[in-house]
């Protein structure tokens, strides 16, 4: 409708009111194209990345190829650092820090995206190799929030390392290849599940009940007692060199063996494992790895151990951020204090980049809509999270909300706002609280999602490249 056509209400309307629109209509046929292709670098870099030791491995990978270089022998042979320049850290080959040296001096504050690189999984127990009824199966211990029934009759895949008794360790991966044997979760048929079909959805599947088939075939020996067990043990030690004792010094994770594929006739969507959070860490980390010459130090944060309290050394409640500020500081001030990295973390904004549960118009009973995000509508705006009455929450200042939805809007960034369901429905924390402890301005802003947490996980295409954009443009703020 022309400006002539309109009456002054509608006029009025669209001047004061505020509507949320759906960022595929926003965009042109380049935009889209654009998105697209990133989305394959997405799936193809989180095929790879499967578990957060292989996420921080294809960083470092990335950020090398990019010209960083180790913070670590920066701080060695006391090289200065200047404007413009590139480092990073792997923290215990499970997170990373990763930093373009701006114009403005470090304790005068940075811009930081902080995302975690864990999802929800399947743990090996520390003794999880055992035989019943001649089959040969691993325990486990489920990591993170998961829906126990969701793991169950789908394929499955190994990775992790071990570590063997003479201190040399071993990377696994098994199930991610073609010719590669896959695993899974056996289920009860339907003809002798009446009794598990009334139970609660949460007490059909038990957390000692997620026992991961391994195999059948008995080792050709009558002396033997556990003879499928040791099939496997021999082809463990065969490929790998290991023994059953070296299970106590390992990390082995169960993950989804599927690779990332596009949803619907339109290829509009991605499905696949992990995207809490590596949706927003990936847009992340390719957005510091582009960033040339930024006026505050740019820095990306990928966290570990998030799914389950960000707690330990590779975690958002670590020093980890602060002892790679400390040293940013030593490396490019005349003198480092601690007053300077106390004025650093004051003075610094940061985006916690965290993902959102968009609506399922098949649940829609637990989302408040006017509240709510929506697949396709851009980055997640998220003012508080935490869950009843802001429980764990990090609760953003207005100043710093309208501070980046004005940074947003001046860059043609769309975005939206939302909350993590219906009040006292549920909800849930991010890493944001952690930063703000420090003295950070923080605010959660991500993907939004459906189906998190499960093993087939979907986002927007549209979503994800503006969520890219909206990083780049706040790292060169």
């Amino acid at each position: 409708m022309s400006e002539e056509k309109k009456t002054e209400g509608q006029k009025l309307e669209e001047r004061l009111s505020f509507r949320r629109k759906n960022a595929w209509e926003k965009v042109d046929e380049e935009y889209i194209k654009k998105a697209y292709d990133f989305c394959e670098d997405y799936k193809s870099f989180l095929n790879m990345s499967k578990t957060e030791r292989e996420f921080a491995a294809n960083t470092e990978k990335l950020a090398v190829a990019a010209g960083f270089r180790k913070l670590d022998d920066m701080t060695a042979s006391g090289t200065r650092l200047k404007p413009g320049d590139k480092v990073y850290f792997i923290n215990r080959k499970k997170s990373a820090v990763l930093a373009v040296i701006g114009k403005k001096p470090v304790s005068e504050g940075v811009n930081i995206l902080g995302a975690h690189i864990d999802a929800p999984r399947l743990d090996l127990k520390q003794n999880p190799l055992y035989e019943d009824t001649e089959l040969a199966f691993f325990k486990t211990h489920y990591y993170g929030g998961i829906k126990k029934y969701q793991w169950l009759t789908i394929p499955l895949a190994i990775h992790g390392i071990v570590v063997k008794g003479d201190g040399t360790s071993v990377e696994i991966s098994i199930g991610e290849d073609e010719d590669d044997p896959v695993f899974t979760i056996t289920d009860l048929l339907p003809h002798l599940a009446r009794e598990q079909m009334q139970k609660k959805m949460s007490e059909a599947v038990t957390g000692e009940g997620l026992n991961v088939l391994l195999g059948s075939l008995p080792y050709r020996d009558d002396k033997v007692k556990e003879k499928v067990k040791l099939t496997i043990l021999d082809i463990l030690n065969k490929r790998y060199g290991i023994v059953e004792e070296d299970f106590q010094s390992a990390e082995l994770e169960i993950v989804p063996a599927q690779k990332f594929k596009d949803v619907g006739f339109d290829k509009s969507m991605v499905g696949g494992y992990g995207q809490d959070d590596r949706a927003c860490a990936y847009p992340a980390l390719r957005s510091v790895l582009e960033t040339d010459a930024p006026e505050r130090t740019a820095v990306c944060l990928l966290t570990d151990k998030e799914e389950i309290g960000s707690m330990g050394n590779t975690g958002a409640q670590s020093t980890m951020l602060q002892d790679f500020l400390a040293n940013i500081i030593a490396l490019t001030e005349e003198s480092y204090s601690d007053l300077k990295l106390r004025s650093c973390l004051s003075k610094s904004r940061m985006l916690s980049a965290d993902v959102n549960a968009a609506v399922d118009p098949n649940y829609e009973n637990v989302y408040e809509k006017r509240n709510a995000t929506y697949l396709g509508h851009g980055i997640v705006l998220q003012k508080y999270t935490g869950a009843r009455g802001k429980y764990d929450s990090s609760d953003a200042s207005a100043e710093f909300v309208g501070e980046i939805r004005k940074l947003f809007n001046d860059n043609g960034i769309m975005w939206q706002t939302g909350e993590l369901g219906k009040v006292d429905e549920g909800g849930g924390g991010t890493i944001a609280q952690y930063a703000a402890n420090l003295g950070i301005d923080v605010l959660d802003c991500g993907v939004a999602m459906l189906s998190m947490h499960s093993p087939f996980e979907i986002t927007s295409k549209i979503d994800i490249y503006v969520t890219y954009n909206a990083y780049k443009v706040f790292l060169n703020s």
